[in-house]
């Protein structure tokens, strides 16, 4: 078991170690990006990655603190599910109004790996094997479907 400290400094080389990984592949429109804290531009539309001790994974994730307008916008992403797969390559998990860990009423397309842990550096390779390729196409997505999201911002 690793202290607080420990736990914080083994995230923060593996965030570390993703970003220097992932910092020269530009955005899909080819500007440099900060992948970690990627900015959708609308408050409450996320895309995160989250990894701990017994899996990894990547999200949409809708926290607008109105359910009515989370499902509004889970809707306009369901009129793209097959437009998403496209670039995903893949289905994904879609849950409408569950809880955060902070237990708030979120909505979230999601992907998770199990069984890898943040707390082993040998299980980084398949981390960011995982990671990479989607958030990549998230991004393509977002750079072709963005405007279709304008009303929300």
């Amino acid at each position: 078991m690793y202290s607080k400290e420990q736990a914080s400094k083994l995230k923060e080389a593996f965030w570390t170690t993703f970003g220097q990984y992932i910092a020269p592949h530009p955005s899909a429109e080819g500007l440099k990006i900060n992948w970690i804290n990627y900015k959708t531009g609308i408050r409450y539309l996320h895309f995160k990655m989250q990894a701990d001790h017994r899996s990894a994974s990547i999200a949409v994730e809708l926290s607008h603190s109105d359910p009515g307008i989370q499902e509004l916008i889970f809707e306009q992403f369901r009129e793209f599910t097959k437009i998403l797969s496209s670039y995903l390559h893949e289905e994904w998990e879609w849950q409408l109004h569950t809880t955060d860990e902070n237990h708030r009423t979120i909505s979230r397309i999601y992907k998770t790996l199990e069984g890898v842990s943040i707390f082993k550096e040998e299980d980084w390779p398949a981390m960011i094997s995982f990671f990479k390729p989607r958030i990549i196409a998230l991004d393509d997505f977002w750079n072709d479907a963005s405007h279709s999201f304008d009303l929300f911002r």
